[in-house]
């Protein structure tokens, strides 16, 4: 089963491919991410009004499908596309590409994720990044 102990292999998302120039890869903390997150327009689909993330079967049936292929690829072992984050419309923190990626890596409680961020984002995004 997939747990935080399991080791993920990232490669970067086809998303930046051919723009590799205005993007840098950086490890995020995924709890400040998540925090902030929750007060995106898209959350919705992955957390309760309360906060609290949704269970699998709590899902619609598109957010449990893209979980159980994350999860597959984790236990699998197999290459993951880094999500990338962004700025959103009201200074919150964006999951662009790979929401399905960081949101399953949450609920399996992994504290760093290696994302992309836009250059142009960093100075919003330092106090998440790790390193």
């Amino acid at each position: 089963m997939t747990s935080a102990n399991s080791p993920i292999s990232f490669i970067d998302n086809r998303s930046v491919s051919g723009q590799e120039d205005k993007y840098k890869t950086v490890t995020v903390d995924v709890d400040k991410i998540i925090q902030n997150w929750r007060s995106s327009l898209f959350a919705h689909s992955w957390f309760h009004a309360d906060g609290r993330m949704k269970a699998l079967e709590e899902l619609s049936d598109i957010e449990q499908e893209r979980r159980r292929d994350v999860e597959q690829q984790i236990d699998g072992k197999q290459h993951i596309e880094r999500p990338v984050l962004g700025i959103g419309l009201l200074d919150n923190v964006e999951i662009g590409s790979g929401r399905s990626v960081f949101v399953t890596l949450a609920a399996h409680q992994y504290k760093e994720v290696s994302v992309h961020i836009r250059l142009s984002n960093e100075d919003e995004l330092k106090d998440f990044i790790i390193s």
